[in-house]
């Protein structure tokens, strides 16, 4: 006879799709599957808010390109996680959101933190479901796998009854069901293009004088990195990354370039579209920075993602993979020499333009200076996770990470907030690699209280604070507007390195730009997590008004 409960079952459903950790804040009423993971072996990682918890499970996905998992407990637990889910469904991220509820046969009497939960997370989720069958567990957690990665990847949610998770049954004598192997209920087949509209991208192509490559965050999540590279070599098109795109073409490649993407995009006659919408941070795909003439090529994994607010002249759905490496097939070498030549120059002129700032020895220091320091320190091997707002323009601008997965930010939702719980995930995922965030001091304030959790989980990320006292994204265009500021002030120079080091961790304050480098040092070195707090000017702002997600 073999006794088991229903969160053991849902643990070895898991376990099944290759689960390693799930992210959580203690609760009553999933405390059965926390039993069942450890049961399985799989670590079972909490953090001091839910909403950290989800942002966690989401930085495993975009670490790992494997769902990430958070388990929630019921009413406040499943709310507060409700932020998490809802930047990870714009981000487009594989996540499995597991909340508990109150007992079914309390459903409607009023019990503990009962709510209609899949009310408000349906609109929000690819698939959400309550499971009322101890033996169907297991069913429900592979279908809610197949849901969340087939086609364009997003989060799903299911909610669990504390009744249906606690309740014992013989697994010999009772039938239930076994989802059995992940291979066999959830095909991993990818989508292809028409061969048809692989041609008519090839003869745009091939007309084109100033072509332009936009790729984003579909890059990543079909690991497409290496027929990006091939495909804008054959196509001698200039290459742009944003989202999680970023690292999927060295910096040191001739055809990367940063600083001139304006430039680039209004002068385009062809735009390659790579798994990138035409959003806000792309004006809609609309004029001035999109050319009305232009003629638009768009890759993506979804249909429905593509012509969204520009019309394309050739849609190539399926895996951007494939559909780049049938695309480099299709077009013959093609030569851009003036056209590149002529952005080259700009970028460099770009640069140059910064120079005085981003060598400045000015106290407060200037953010430029700032994100320098930072840049200069890093290896390839580390991950940076960008979290709040103008300093974190600022750093896109500046650092430019080596590999793909290793630049995490919130996405198009503009979450602050994000970066512990990335964090975490990171560095549970690159155990032997150095995790850093770039803070602004109002984003660390969401989290901070997780440095506990990562010193009590012996996860040592490293936090460098752009501290200027100040939500400057907001300060800096209500000043201009209105001549004064409301509610976009914080108290100058807080101590957020006392804050950490009061939680277990090591901590520093820096006021000389000279000082930066040495500290990151020191922090690293800790093997504690650690806070690096650099008092920066308050009076450069970086010149956008609008939160800007990279």
């Amino acid at each position: 006879m073999a006794i088991m409960h229903g969160g053991w079952i849902v643990a070895k459903a898991l376990k099944r799709e290759g689960v390693e950790v799930v992210f959580t804040l203690s609760g009553g009423h999933i405390a059965a599957i926390y039993d069942g993971c450890v049961r399985e072996g799989i670590r079972v990682v909490d953090t001091r808010h839910e909403q950290a918890a989800v942002h966690a499970a989401e930085g495993w996905a975009k670490c790992t390109r494997k769902p990430g998992v958070a388990l929630l407990t019921a009413g406040p637990g499943v709310t507060n996680g409700v932020t998490g889910i809802a930047n990870a469904a714009l981000a487009g991220t594989p996540l499995l959101v597991i909340g508990g509820a109150a007992p079914l046969d309390t459903w409607d009497r009023g019990a503990l933190q009962e709510m209609p939960q899949l009310d408000f997370l349906r609109p929000m989720t690819k698939w959400a479901r309550t499971v009322h069958e101890t033996t169907r567990l297991g069913e429900y957690v592979a279908t809610a796998f197949r849901q969340m990665v087939n086609g364009k990847p997003g989060p799903v949610f299911l909610e669990m009854p504390m009744n249906v998770l606690n309740r014992l049954f013989d697994t010999e004598n009772e039938p239930y069901v076994d989802s059995g192997d992940p291979a066999v209920y959830r095909p991993a087949c990818r989508a292809r293009p028409e061969q048809a509209a692989i041609e008519r991208a090839a003869t745009l192509l091939e007309k084109a004088q100033k072509p332009v490559i936009m790729a984003g965050s579909a890059v990543w999540w079909c690991d497409a990195a290496d027929q990006l590279r091939a495909f804008a070599e054959k196509a001698q098109a200039p290459v742009f990354l944003n989202g999680a795109g970023r690292g999927c073409l060295p910096p040191d490649h001739p055809l990367f370039f940063n600083a001139v993407r304006r430039k680039a995009l209004e002068n385009a006659d062809l735009i390659v579209a790579i798994g990138t919408r035409m959003d806000f941070r792309l004006n809609h795909g609309q004029p001035p920075l999109i050319p009305r003439d232009a003629r638009f090529i768009w890759l993506d994994l979804a249909g429905e993602d593509i012509g969204v607010n520009r019309g394309a002249d050739v849609g190539l759905v399926g895996d951007v993979a494939l559909s780049l490496r049938e695309l480099t097939g299709a077009i013959t070498p093609l030569q851009q020499r003036t056209w590149l030549a002529s952005l080259r120059e700009q970028e460099q002129q770009a640069r140059e333009r910064e120079s005085a700032a981003l060598n400045s020895d000015a106290v407060p220091i200037h953010p430029l200076r700032f994100c320098r320091e930072i840049r200069d320190f890093l290896d390839d091997r580390t991950t940076v996770i960008g979290d709040g707002g103008d300093i974190v323009s600022y750093a896109a601008r500046v650092i430019q990470v080596s590999r793909p997965g290793y630049w995490l930010d919130a996405g198009p939702m503009g979450c602050l907030g994000t970066g512990t719980g990335y964090a975490m995930a990171a560095q549970l995922a690159r155990p032997t690699e150095k995790v850093l965030i770039i803070h602004g001091d109002g984003a660390f304030g969401f989290h901070g209280m997780e440095f506990e959790s990562m010193v009590r989980q012996r996860l040592p990320v490293v936090t460098v604070i752009g501290n200027d006292g100040a939500w400057s994204q907001i300060k800096h265009p209500q000043k201009a507007l209105i001549g004064h500021t409301t509610a976009a002030e914080l108290a100058p120079g807080i101590r957020y390195d006392k804050l950490v080091e009061a939680l277990g961790g090591y901590g520093e304050l820096v006021e000389r730009p000279q000082d930066i480098r040495p500290a990151l040092e020191r922090a690293f070195a800790s093997g504690r997590p650690a806070c690096v707090n650099v008092l920066i000017d308050p009076e450069k702002p970086y010149g956008r008004s609008t939160q800007v997600a990279v």
